[in-house]
């Protein structure tokens, strides 16, 4: 089979395709999954940049997917060949990731794929578990309040104003001008706040008549979460799931607004070997799948890569060329 290399720490000249042997079912809940289509996520280039968790090279990258069951071991019974599914693993370290064209991937961690959605669409469960992660399980949104996210054109920002709607709350979200204004509209944000430009500040307090949102998504980090700080109201909540840097002047304006922040790092669960959790997850794909084939949540794919131009897609991706998500595509 096909799968994408990366082969030493680097730029994306370091992806390679390579054939390499298909993987075998090994253990009980072992199922064979053959992908149809890999998401694409800026951790992916940060990992290749600076290298993988506790892996050796070279390594598999890529942490979502959707595929088709077709094989099973002997204790699994949730998932028969031919069902579709979609998923997130591997691709941290030592665990093989998605930019492949067969995974073994353990049941506990599979959910049924949507129907609604394509398996490109279904490609991206990361950025919806991130999402709900946030804004239902860390921020507790509640119907009726204001929500601002921030970069809401992006993989993890499109969701979460979609997912902050679903709960009744009203949103407004910073994005560029043009396209990603047009898709934060029309995934329902009623106030597009055009970063490059405006005060973002002075459009949000106008908007919620307060002294901020209540609750603020921070999604991309850096210098953006300490601003979040001050447009988030008095006794409000935070919520992040990138790294940020610590400052102790961006601390004491935390400190004298009350705050509340919260962190979802999703990969931990993965990462530091937390079975509950993944489950968890796992659940939450459960939970989402109702609600795109609802119709209340969709997937925005605004570019895909044949498995053979990864190296291609992470430059695109660094240099944020895609509108919402970006996805490999395995062909056949």
């Amino acid at each position: 089979m096909r799968a994408v290399l990366m082969t030493a720490t680097g730029g994306p000249e370091v992806l390679q395709v390579a054939e390499v042997p298909e993987p075998e079912l090994t253990g009980e809940r072992d199922v064979k999954v053959r992908l149809r289509a890999a998401g694409l996520n800026p951790v992916d280039y940060k990992l290749r940049t600076y290298g993988t968790v506790g892996g050796s090279l070279p390594a598999v990258l890529g942490v979502d997917g959707a595929g088709v069951v077709e094989g099973t071991g002997p204790a699994v019974t949730r998932f028969a060949d031919g069902d579709e599914v979609y998923f997130v693993d591997g691709g941290y370290g030592p665990t093989p990731g998605t930019y492949q064209e067969v995974k073994i991937v353990d049941e506990r961690l599979l959910a049924r794929k949507p129907e609604r959605l394509s398996f490109v669409e279904a490609a991206a469960p990361l950025v919806t578990i991130t999402a709900w992660e946030a804004l239902r399980e860390r921020a507790r949104v509640e119907r009726g309040q204001r929500v601002l996210v921030q970069a809401g054109a992006g993989g993890v920002g499109h969701m979460a104003v979609q997912i902050a709607r679903l709960a009744g709350a009203r949103v407004a979200t910073t994005v560029s001008p043009g396209q990603k204004t047009e898709l934060a509209a029309s995934l329902g944000a009623e106030v597009c706040i055009d970063y490059t430009h405006e005060d973002v500040g002075a459009r949000l307090r106008a908007w919620t008549g307060t002294d901020g949102a209540d609750v603020v998504h921070d999604t991309v980090g850096g210098k953006t979460f300490t601003a979040c700080f001050g447009l988030v109201r008095p006794y409000g909540d935070l919520v992040s799931n990138v790294e940020s840097p610590w400052e102790d002047q961006a601390i004491k304006i935390m400190h004298n607004r009350n705050l509340r922040v919260s962190f979802t790092w999703m990969p931990a669960a993965q990462v530091f070997g937390w079975q509950q959790q993944r489950e968890r997850q796992r659940g939450i794909l459960e939970q989402a799948a109702a609600h795109f084939d609802a119709g209340d949540l969709r997937i925005q794919v605004g570019a895909t890569f044949p498995l053979d131009h990864a190296a291609d897609a992470h430059r695109a991706l660094e240099a944020g060329k895609v509108l919402g998500k970006a996805v490999l595509t395995m062909g056949g």
